[in-house]
């Protein structure tokens, strides 16, 4: 068990605060959202009925598109796109998809290689770039729940104002649906374009996400 711990504390630590988060977020905006009906006038809800309602759908999903987004656009922009001096990026002359044999795949592949990387058309394909689709696809369902939990939780407002319920397409060109968006993807590509630009000039010792502490600014991805 000792074992399984050390080999998976990553996944470990990060799933745990996860779930504390999630756990944190359910509890706060369950009280909020009580608050806010009590304020109104209104019966407080329970956090049964809270947890399947659009308001906590829509707090949920916003978050998560947009990190799924953040990381689709990193692992296919970093393919073709390089910074010099940065840890994030690959060596300057490595551009690309690269080679079978820098790629390990095909005739290339070692003993140990998975087998779809030995394996030739479509499959090999497929897991070539199984990372950044898998990350893709997760953005893309993330934010089609987001689009209808958003437009149902605008449209409760809507009609306590005695306004008019939107479409759903009515809603996607919405102020509240962009604003929500764009809010969160404007900090996500902050802070991984910082993050990249942060680590050409700065160090954490011992971390993979930095270069070694002496190794020079201009050290590009591997380079030390």
């Amino acid at each position: 068990m000792g074992t399984f711990i050390r080999n998976n504390s990553l996944a470990l630590f990060f799933g745990s605060i996860f779930l504390l988060a999630v756990v944190g977020q359910t509890f706060a905006g369950h009280a909020e959202l009580n608050n806010m009906l009590v304020a109104s006038g209104l019966e407080p809800v329970s956090l049964g009925r809270y947890l399947t309602s659009s308001d906590f759908g829509v707090e949920i999903m916003e978050n998560w598109q947009s990190e799924y987004l953040q990381f689709a656009l990193y692992v296919f922009a970093t393919v073709w796109l390089v910074q010099q001096g940065s840890p994030e990026s690959k060596p300057l002359d490595q551009a690309g998809t690269e080679s079978d044999k820098d790629q390990k795949v095909g005739e290339h592949a070692q003993e140990d290689s998975p087998s779809w990387a030995r394996a030739r058309g479509l499959r090999r394909a497929i897991f070539s770039r199984s990372l950044g689709t898998v990350m893709l696809l997760i953005f893309v369902l993330s934010w089609f729940v987001m689009s209808l939990s958003g437009r149902v939780a605008y449209n409760e407002e809507q009609l306590a104002d005695l306004q008019a319920p939107l479409t759903y397409l009515g809603y996607l060109t919405s102020a509240d649906f962009w604003g929500r968006t764009l809010q969160n993807w404007q900090s996500e590509f902050l802070a991984v374009g910082s993050m990249a630009v942060f680590a050409i000039y700065l160090r954490q010792r011992g971390s993979p996400e930095s270069k070694p502490v002496g190794a020079p600014h201009s050290a590009t991805g591997t380079e030390n």
